[in-house]
């Protein structure tokens, strides 16, 4: 029986994921206990969830894998070294995280060295061999062609290839420093949101433009005549100068990654504390243009070099839900997998899925992902137990407590409160893995409701005006309200809503018409039930779903669900089978 850990460390989102026999049994982010978005380190909590969900201590772990391998490329560093001679901070710097990556093995035997001798082997991965492997062997094809963009890993920050059955082979990459995710990266930092991660409020903010400066994005990035890409290196700093990265033990950070020369050719860029002006909304459009030009050059390519219907996406800027959902439309392709996890974090199963192939060389490819419920879950005493001891504060936020053994009674009663205009706190099962919530733990809304967006964020989120929210509709209802008709359990695609029902959803219709679903199956179960109920009453078969959090990362136990509740002007918790609900 082969047991496998993998983790993404010493990186932002640090996760670890856990196989048994090549079937995923549990995977969490680090940043759902230690509370800091995004968290970078040694993913421990992650890992010792793992092995207690898989019944195991340390001692008995045989295989670790790491999405990260820091014996590959040297020859293509040596090469940049002699082509760009970077100032002598960034080559310390480059040597200080290369060091650290080599050294993983010794701090694992550290941090478990309570446990008992480390008995287990560590296997070193490409990064984006697992970032393939995360996408293609949890994917429901047999065959596909596999793409990995993000910003960098391993000296590169693209690759591609094709798997069948069991075999993943990488055809060919892009090599640091030339980065579709640094570029987006850096445009997102003088578009002022400078935090890890804020990409996303550039593809919200995008909308609200038009693509007006694409002229100035074609020379930022250059697209080759095989279908690759190049930057102009003038507009950047990461390849010669020590732009600080921050990734030990606490959120990450990320220095100002482009030049005086960007600032030249678009003008000063904007300070977060600015007001976002039309030029601002054109630019942010014209960087998500520039991007999905390069996006579908690679796709082209790829599909001349490994002719299939089906793509699997991965990496960092598989994430960019808004190209995604453009796929079936704008490349050959007909079918697309992106996993729950599709940035860093996944590849810890990636890592994982990699090193069992090595290990077992298993006839079939899959450890099919059907759904992201991989994290903790609580059952009914610890959340009576929880609740009671909070009683005293409930009762004096003017709260009262119900509960309701009937899952099907519990789904209308939230539903009925869903469509009289209350927000829920939808809190059930195991937690999701990767960054969206996808039902489990959700905030919920009418998407009917034109002030919907506001109430939410005066109530709770209080983020910016233009970021959209995303609707939860069921499976079998999609094509009747989506232009396009496909599975995306997990909320990774942007499909156009129907021109004639967007006036009924206003509230998960962004700007340009468009809405970033989740389809939700009957075996998701309770969610189903619930949407399937708000659909009897409303004659609209899905919800308005956000992530049960305010200003954190996403809610993973109870406690946090709880206080997050009284924290905020949320009407309805619903935790397991307990409803505590606001008098009015």
């Amino acid at each position: 029986m082969a047991l496998v850990l993998g983790i993404n460390a010493y990186h932002g989102d640090s996760s670890a994921a856990i196989l048994r026999d090549g079937e995923i049994i549990a995977a969490v982010e680090e940043e759902r206990f230690r509370r800091i978005k995004h968290w970078a380190g040694l993913p421990t909590l992650s890992m010792q969830y793992c092995l207690t969900e898989a019944g195991l201590k340390f001692s008995d772990l045989e295989h670790i894998a790491i999405n990260l391998d820091p014996r590959l490329h040297h020859g293509r560093r040596l090469l940049h070294l002699l082509r760009h001679w970077p100032s002598p901070k960034l080559i310390l710097a480059r040597l200080g995280k290369l060091g650290k990556t080599q050294n993983v093995e010794g701090a694992i035997r550290d941090a478990f060295t309570h446990e008992g001798p480390m008995r287990a082997r560590v296997h070193y991965i490409e990064h984006h061999l697992a970032h393939l492997a995360s996408s293609y062997y949890c994917s429901p094809f047999q065959e596909a062609a596999n793409l990995s963009v993000d910003g960098m890993g391993n000296f590169a920050s693209a690759a591609w290839g094709y798997g069948k059955g069991a075999e993943l082979s990488v055809t060919d990459r892009v090599f640091f420093p030339h980065s579709l995710g640094i570029f987006y990266s850096a445009l997102t930092q003088w578009l002022g949101f400078p935090h890890y991660g804020d990409e996303y409020k550039v593809m919200g903010l995008a909308p609200y433009g038009v693509p007006n400066h694409l002229d100035e994005m074609g020379k930022i990035v250059c697209i080759q005549a095989d279908g690759s890409f190049k930057l102009d290196l003038k507009y950047f700093r990461h390849h010669r100068e020590a732009v600080p990265y921050t990734w030990d033990n606490g959120s990450p950070e990320v220095g100002m990654l482009y030049s005086a020369e960007l600032e030249q050719l678009l003008g000063p860029a904007r300070r977060k504390d600015e007001p976002l002006t039309q030029r601002h909304r054109d630019i942010a459009r014209s960087v998500q243009a520039m991007y999905e030009e390069a996006f579908f050059a690679l796709l082209s390519m790829l599909h001349r070099k490994h002719p299939s219907n089906n793509l699997t996406l991965s990496g960092g800027c598989g994430m960019n839900s808004v190209a995604n959902g453009k796929v079936a439309l704008r490349s050959p392709f007909k079918n697309v997998y992106i996993q729950s996890a599709a940035g860093d974090a996944g590849g810890a199963i990636g890592a994982a899925l990699v090193a069992n192939y090595n290990l077992d060389k298993p006839a079939s490819n899959h450890a099919p992902m059907p759904h992201a419920y991989l994290g903790p879950q609580y059952g009914r005493d610890e959340i009576g137990a929880l609740l009671d001891s909070y009683a005293e504060k409930i009762q004096s936020e003017n709260c009262i407590i119900k509960e309701i053994a009937d899952a099907d009674e519990l789904c209308r009663l939230t539903a009925q409160a869903i469509s009289e205009g209350k927000v829920i706190g939808w809190f059930q099962g195991r937690l999701e893995w990767g960054p969206r919530a996808l039902g489990n733990r959700s905030i919920l809304g009418d998407p009917r409701r034109a002030d919907m967006k506001e109430i939410l964020n005066a109530k709770i989120k209080r983020r910016e005006s233009f970021r959209p929210f995303a609707p939860s509709v069921l499976r079998e209802d999609v094509a009747d309200w989506f232009e396009q008709d496909a599975d995306v359990p997990f909320m990774m695609q942007v499909f156009q809503i129907r021109e004639e029902k967007r006036s009924l959803i206003p509230a998960v219709c962004h700007v340009d018409g468009s809405g970033r679903l989740q389809t939700v199956n009957k075996e998701v179960g309770l969610y189903h039930r619930l949407i399937s109920h708000f659909k009897k009453i409303t004659g609209v078969p899905m919800v308005l779903n956000t992530s049960f959090n305010e200003n954190e990362p996403v809610v993973c136990q109870p406690k946090e669900a709880l206080e997050c509740f009284l924290r905020t002007k949320m009407d309805v918790l619903v935790m397991g089978e307990y409803l505590v609900k606001r008098n009015a």
